[in-house]
């Protein structure tokens, strides 16, 4: 007998649509397991316990709520699940698949995210397919944090919980870091996608992990962080620090790693990174595929005002990490220590 633990916290997969929209408040959680129980892929050798201590569509959810879950996950005896099932909305499913990876980077079982493109009732929702690999997956007994989801080409999509980004408007898909994900259910079993970047399941199944730096009950998430995405024409005057200011600010940056450096201050970030220094907030640019490459002048010369690159990990992983970070630690030497050069679950994609 399997028993797995599944935490219900809402989302499009705990969804039902009604009077034009589709809303938690009418909710369904337990119909995907009615669903799962009644459907092809059951196994009778899967015990399923619920607990439901979040009922929210995901855009709402806010560190306090993932206060709630850690709480529920670490006030859980793991020793009695063989796995834990979190069904979750995919609007901000990276996020939280992220933030887990890092402070249940201890944990001895599989915990496996899994969302739905539509609400269960709708003939194009993944969600059922979605639960049901999630439970198959479980038996593969890889250690950490990971998302199972059905892409359009209807392929169970396995994910590292620190390299899933988020879902794509119009198409609904999951993406990840140089489109390596880890793997594909099939036939009730994992195909692991066999790349350099990849660790092997033997390496998932026997690691032992470093002690998570977060301990439940005593530390706790804190909003702090400000996300800036660059655009043709950025104007950063509109940005005033006197009255509040961010504890840091993670910008990002167009695909080649670069940004405005113009002579022209209101566009340049390379003015805002002296604005940033000013008022004692933190700026770190993200992503940089690998400092040692050959960059662009307007990279270089971030590079050489002393603005923070974080290498090698996605914007997603990134703003998580760093909103543990700034959680946990006061001194800002060490939250780039444990940003940067602390690897929890291989959020650093290629190999170091």
């Amino acid at each position: 007998m399997s028993n797995l633990l599944v935490i219900f916290t809402g989302g499009t997969i705990g969804s039902k649509s009604g009077a034009g929209a589709i809303s938690v408040h009418e909710a369904g959680s337990y119909a995907i397991i009615e669903g799962y129980q009644s459907g092809p892929r059951y196994r009778e050798s899967v015990k399923l316990e619920c607990v439901e201590p979040l009922n929210i569509l995901s855009e709402n959810l806010v560190p306090d709520d993932w206060n709630v879950l850690i709480e529920t996950i670490r006030s859980a005896d793991l020793s009695q699940y063989d796995g834990i099932i979190i069904t979750h909305g995919s609007d901000t499913l990276a996020y939280t698949a992220a933030m887990l990876s890092y402070i249940l980077c201890d944990s001895p079982i599989p915990i496996v995210l899994v969302a739905s493109n539509y609400p269960l009732g709708d003939p194009r929702s993944n969600g059922l397919r979605n639960f049901a690999s999630a439970v198959e997956f479980i038996d593969e007994k890889l250690k950490g944090v990971y998302v199972v989801y059905e892409n359009s080409a209807g392929e169970a999509i396995v994910y590292l919980g620190t390299r899933v980004t988020q879902a794509v408007s119009f198409t609904d898909q999951l993406e990840c870091p140089y489109d390596v994900h880890y793997g594909i259910m099939s036939g009730g079993k994992l195909i692991v996608n066999e790349h350099p970047f990849n660790p092997p399941a033997q390496e998932l199944r026997a690691r032992k992990p470093a002690p998570s730096p977060f301990i439940a009950g005593k530390d706790k998430l804190q909003s702090g962080l400000l996300y800036v995405k660059p655009f043709s024409g950025m104007t950063y005057d509109y940005f005033d620090f006197g009255q509040k200011a961010p504890k840091a600010v993670v910008h990002d940056l167009f695909h080649s790693s670069t940004a405005n450096t113009s002579a022209s201050e209101r566009h340049s970030l390379l003015a805002f990174a002296g604005y940033c220094a000013k008022h004692s907030v933190d700026l770190y640019l993200c992503p940089l595929k690998d400092s040692s490459e050959t960059l662009y002048a307007s990279s270089v010369a971030l590079q050489q005002a002393g603005v923070a690159f974080i290498e090698n990990m996605s914007v997603d992983a990134a703003l998580m990490k760093l909103t543990l970070a700034y959680s946990l630690y006061a001194d800002k030497q060490q939250i780039r220590e444990f940003v940067m050069n602390t690897p929890l679950f291989y959020e650093f994609v290629a190999s170091r």
